[in-house]
């Protein structure tokens, strides 16, 4: 299953892309996180129904320092390949 993921709020210049790629490869995820240029977050995961349910809490708190006031997700189907989760800098 594939999480698709905007957050919103003070989520850039406190560690946010770092925090979610840490728990991602904590829960073994596939994908990416990047900054956007609105000043949020997006975020695009694969793994499992249960995993991917502990990262949308976990983006919906946030890092220390972070504050975040909405998440907007969706999912759909999607398989791990074994890629890993990478922070994205474009």
């Amino acid at each position: 299953m594939k999480l698709a993921a905007r957050v919103k709020g003070r989520v850039q210049g406190v560690g946010f892309r770092y925090f979610v790629q840490h728990h991602a490869w904590d829960l073994g995820l596939d994908g990416w996180v990047r900054n956007l240029p609105d000043g949020g977050v997006e975020v695009e995961a694969v793994g499992s129904p249960e995993d991917l349910d502990r990262l949308e809490a976990l983006l919906r708190k946030g890092p220390p320092g972070a504050r975040v006031d909405r998440v907007a997700a969706e999912r759909g189907p999607g398989e791990p390949n074994g890629s890993g989760f990478a922070v994205r800098f474009f």
